[in-house]
């Protein structure tokens, strides 16, 4: 595998918002970058590259290397296809061309890791999070509107060494990378802030701003719940430091899930809200908050 003293070869499953900034960063940094999707969008990456527009890393364009299918060794894989199109996308890297590389998810939700765990060794598989708002406007081109981007990693299974290292390429291509030690809590506090924006801001079709200011109390409730299911589940939720980032947040930031909603995409509804309700089943835990928003928005 390639240290981080030199370039390294990274594949970028479904090169959409997030994974469109991600390659753009990767690619700008110096290290070579396939990204891998459908045949239209293979076909305009190839040829004209990536175009990112970003408050916070400036507007750049950058070459790409595309195909529609894993056909090199390379030093990892990020996965960030949306959770509804995982499956089909993950035809794209058949195991038996993985080599040795590390598969990093970046996706919404929690079950997710054990999906790629089944799919290809346990071993190059290490969680991630990410936390950027971040949209793909057209094949090539990438809107970045948060002032942030940030990425957490953890490697219950894979080599400690090896998600630093990818840690510390992710850090120099730009992002605010750091390696957590308890994979189980670091999933469950991004599903802690994602649940609640995706699901009010969905149900309710506001912004951040207009859910924290017109729903609180549901919003509260919502916290708790959860809160109580992530502590069943093994991650400790300080709810009042959560709150906090929630009236943090800058007031007209929506989620993917309002803007999935939107343009009349799938939802990652089970992926969200679908993970919290099975985990409370597993425990036993009433969540009548959580369920009804999941049961809402599956009727819309």
């Amino acid at each position: 595998m390639t240290t981080t003293s030199g370039p390294w070869t990274v594949a970028v499953l479904g090169p959409g918002g997030v994974g469109g900034l991600a390659a753009g960063l990767l690619a700008r940094a110096g290290h070579r970058v396939i990204c891998l999707a459908r045949e239209e969008t293979a076909a305009a990456l190839g040829s004209g590259g990536l175009t990112v527009r970003s408050g916070q890393f400036g507007d750049f364009e950058v070459p790409v290397a595309a195909d529609t299918l894993l056909r090199e060794r390379v030093d990892a894989v990020l996965v960030t296809p949306k959770e509804t199109g995982l499956r089909s996308a993950l035809e794209r890297m058949p195991r038996e061309a993985l080599g040795d590389a590390l598969v990093v998810p970046l996706l919404n939700g929690v079950e997710h890791v054990d999906v790629l765990r089944a799919t290809y060794p346990p071993e190059q598989v290490a969680a991630a999070t990410i936390r950027v708002e971040s949209t793909r406007t057209a094949p090539g081109v990438i809107e970045h509107s948060s002032p942030f981007a940030m990425i957490e990693l953890a490697g219950a299974t894979a080599p400690a060494e090896r998600v630093a290292a990818l840690g510390d390429v992710l850090r120099a291509a730009g992002f605010a990378a750091r390696v957590r030690e308890d994979e189980t809590a670091m999933l469950w506090s991004k599903l802690s802030f994602l649940l609640p924006m995706a699901l009010l801001t969905t149900r309710y079709r506001g912004t951040v701003g207009a859910v924290r200011a017109e729903r609180r109390d549901e919003l509260l409730a919502l916290v708790e719940e959860l809160a109580r299911v992530a502590a069943a589940e093994g991650a400790e939720i300080d709810t009042t430091a959560l709150i906090g980032q929630f009236d943090a947040a800058p007031s007209g930031m929506r989620s993917s899930m309002q803007k999935d909603a939107e343009a009349g995409r799938p939802l990652e509804l089970d992926a969200i809200g679908g993970a919290l309700l099975r985990a409370a089943d597993r425990h036993g835990i009433a969540v009548p908050v959580a369920a009804g928003l999941v049961a809402a928005l599956s009727k819309e």
